[in-house]
């Protein structure tokens, strides 16, 4: 199984100091080339591996976490994203749900990454918390997921477990995905819930 990282902002750095702690190995890729932010991928471990953004797409599951905005742009990357599985790492701060379709934002992107299998996640957290150790006074920080394909839910939840979370799933994206997610002035009422699971 092979993991990228697309976008190399606050989040998409947190969520390399993830892998980088867990051994795992994480390509990187913004739009620009991978020359411009190879110095801070190699800050944060050998395993962080920067990469332009054509081949980081290659792999098997994709956080996609730059600015809501700028989704459109990542899914140009490939005519068809079948066979893979794309973790929204997203919030649409600021964008109204007129111009969401009265949709959750989850389902917007889901359909700009046509075949992919979409789970949202990762994106309650601010990268201040989420960079931290997962590991809290003996327990895990939760990672919220919510997806309409339960095989992917899953697979995005070992891999949470393999980076040290705690994964809690909250069902489909037109129910669990509007507690995690922003859009316009509101917020899903689990969005910044820094919670800690203890087993």
């Amino acid at each position: 199984m092979s993991y990228a990282i697309i976008g190399f902002g606050k989040i998409g750095q947190a969520l390399a100091n993830a892998f980088a702690r867990s051994g795992i190995e994480v390509s990187v890729a913004t739009t620009r080339a991978p020359e411009s932010f190879a110095s801070d991928a190699a800050a944060i471990g050998p395993g962080i591996i920067p990469k332009r953004l054509a081949e980081a797409v290659k792999a098997d599951i994709i956080f996609l976490a730059v600015r809501y905005e700028s989704h459109r742009d990542v899914a140009k990357a490939l005519p068809s994203w079948e066979g893979k599985t794309i973790i929204d790492v997203t919030n649409a701060y600021g964008v109204s749900p007129e111009e969401l379709g009265g949709l959750p934002s989850s389902k917007v992107v889901e359909h700009a990454f046509e075949g992919a299998r979409l789970v949202k996640g990762f994106n309650h957290l601010i990268a201040t918390v989420l960079e931290q150790n997962p590991t809290v006074q003996g327990g895990r920080r939760v990672v919220f997921l919510a997806s309409d394909d339960e095989d992917a839910a899953e697979e995005v939840g070992a891999l949470a477990e393999n980076l040290g979370f705690a994964p809690i799933r909250l069902g489909g994206l037109s129910e669990g995905g509007l507690l995690v997610q922003a859009r316009g002035n509101s917020w899903g009422k689990l969005i910044f819930k820094d919670l800690v699971k203890f087993d």
